[in-house]
């Protein structure tokens, strides 16, 4: 009777042993991306008009953040600009289209476009999914680093939502 106490008491050790083994390592994957969307939001810049604008050397990539994609809705077309295009800061230079509205796009700097995101134009939802990442819109050459002072950081850009909302 004893042996097969102390058998169940082992068998019990190793299923809470195996419990607590998942939930560490459910709890390190939640601390990694938890520390990633810290990190992918830390070096962004926002307008007033709920662009983002992450600086990489002289190109900016932009985007729209997430308050500015939940409130638009489900984005279901994405114009964007073309590749060779000079903007100044605040130039409209493309639409979003959700299910309930359309919405203009704005540069948040100046510069030349390098780049649009054709994953975005082709699966315009990955606006909604993943706005900070694989949702960019368009990456361009700077033409003035000086029109980054004009920008919010996250903090300033959330306490402007606060005063929105």
């Amino acid at each position: 009777m004893a042996a097969r106490v102390l058998r169940r008491a082992i068998q019990q050790q190793v299923c809470l042993h195996k419990v607590l083994s998942s939930n560490i390592r459910v709890c390190r994957t939640n601390v990694r991306m938890i520390s990633t969307a810290n990190r992918l939001l830390s070096d962004k810049l926002f307008s007033d008009k709920h662009e983002w604008v992450t600086i990489n050397e002289n190109v900016g990539t932009v985007g729209i953040s997430d308050y500015a994609q939940d409130k638009l809705g489900e984005v279901v077309y994405a114009q964007l600009p073309e590749d060779g295009t000079e903007l100044e800061k605040d130039d409209e230079i493309g639409v979003l289209e959700s299910v309930k509205a359309a919405s203009e796009i704005y540069t948040p700097i100046s510069g030349t476009v390098v780049s649009s995101n054709k994953a975005v134009e082709e699966d315009p939802t990955l606006v909604n999914k993943s706005c900070y990442d694989k949702g960019w819109l368009f990456k361009l050459e700077l033409s003035d680093t000086g029109e980054l002072d004009g920008l919010m950081n996250e903090d300033a850009y959330n306490d402007f939502l606060k005063t929105i909302e």
